[in-house]
């Protein structure tokens, strides 16, 4: 039983939402200033929302799996 100034935190969730964040912000900011209509940059924001989807399908091709 913990006590009132125990906490059972888990502090990964934290440094895993920042490193997202920041992968985010710089997909999306890549994508809008490479985009050449604004449906390219729309696109371009989903690609950004999704980027470690697009990371893991691309390591997985390189390494043959």
């Amino acid at each position: 039983m913990m006590g009132k100034n125990e906490c059972n935190c888990n502090s990964t969730a934290g440094t895993s939402s920042a490193i997202y964040g920041l992968g985010f912000i710089g997909a999306a900011a890549y994508y809008l200033m490479t985009a050449t209509s604004i449906w390219v940059g729309i696109i371009g924001i989903f690609k950004a929302i999704f980027w470690p989807a697009f990371l893991v399908y691309g390591l997985l091709k390189l390494l043959g799996a």
